[in-house]
């Protein structure tokens, strides 16, 4: 098995990147700064600077994007002209990452000159206060994530997302490739990467490059939603199950009855671990959707294991009367 890969820990973010991700969902255009696109965003969270446009800048929250909506316009425009010189003076030398005016406002005069000067990134958004800040966290929280990398193959059997792990060569493919003639749908192949979200889901996803497509030893490379149509492929899916394929050996512990509970861990969440044994004959990609519906039935509170040793318990309690 190759070595797991440590996580990843995002301590900061390029507004550039930001924008990127964005991809035009928050409306945003450039105002001035546009030189200082390269400065990084370091806290997920929003900073409405109400309090630092009067000067208090104590407990600034100055590695936070600021966001100037209506309250912050309307005070701007309110005080002179060099008064909101000296604030945005004060505001840029904390060397934030970049400043948002909402509800498609005009930034003022002042605002402008010292954020060109500065470096600052200056933005204008169409969206509300309100709207804007809930896209943009979401986005952040995406951006700021813990993720690794783990080898194996990530399906989606039935709504079930599930990582199929094991040694090169143990017929990981060849099982993924069985299951999307099936039906399902493949996220990831060789290589998954993971990501914590909301520090309780871990979402799988393939690298841009090489979505969609899958080897096959023997055959190569191939393009999966050519061979089997756009449903085939999946952009992302949260991880439910792991299942590791080992090689059987003589002796080795099998699982009989289900009553075991294993689970793998990536970075710090537990998830349903099963080990499947792979031996001649032995049909892995039947094998694998039965644990993805198992695992469904488990969910709604359906436990085929337990049932039937409770019903194996009291066969054997009236037996013995």
């Amino acid at each position: 098995m190759p070595l797991r890969a440590q996580p990843k820990f995002v301590e900061s973010v390029p507004v550039k990147s930001f924008l990127k991700a964005a991809d035009g969902d928050l409306h945003l255009s450039l105002v001035a700064g546009e030189k200082g696109l390269s400065r990084s965003i370091r806290d997920k969270s929003m900073n409405r600077p109400a309090l630092a446009l009067t000067g208090f800048f104590k407990s600034f929250g100055y590695k936070r994007i600021q966001l100037f909506g209506a309250g912050e316009m309307a005070y701007m425009r309110e005080i002179p002209a060099s008064r909101q010189l000296d604030v945005m003076s004060r505001m840029v030398e904390k060397k934030i990452p970049c400043i948002v005016v909402s509800r498609n406002l005009l930034p003022t005069p002042a605002m402008e000159t010292m954020c060109e000067k500065s470096g600052t990134p200056l933005f204008r958004s169409s969206l509300t206060t309100k709207d804007f800040s809930a896209q943009a966290m979401l986005l952040l929280e995406d951006l700021f994530a813990p993720q690794v990398a783990e080898h194996g193959t990530l399906m989606d059997i039935k709504g079930i997302g599930t990582l199929i792990r094991g040694e090169s060569g143990v017929g990981k493919s060849e099982c993924a490739l069985a299951l999307i003639e099936r039906g399902h749908s493949l996220v990831a192949d060789d290589l998954v990467y993971i990501k914590l979200e909301n520090e309780r889901i871990l979402t799988g996803r393939s690298s841009e490059l090489n979505r969609g497509y899958m080897e096959c030893r023997g055959l190569g490379i191939i393009d999966i939603s050519e061979l089997f149509g756009i449903r085939s492929v999946r952009l992302s899916k949260e991880i439910n199950m792991v299942i590791t394929f080992e090689v059987w050996k003589h002796g080795m512990d099998e699982e009989r009855t289900g009553l075991e509970h294993d689970v793998f861990e990536v970075m710090g969440i537990r998830i349903p671990h099963i080990i499947l044994p792979v031996r001649p004959g032995r049909d892995l990609a039947r094998l694998v959707e039965v644990a993805a519906m198992v695992h469904s039935l488990k969910k709604m509170g359906h436990d085929s294991a337990k049932e039937f040793n409770d019903r194996l318990i009291a066969f054997m309690a009236e037996e013995g009367e």
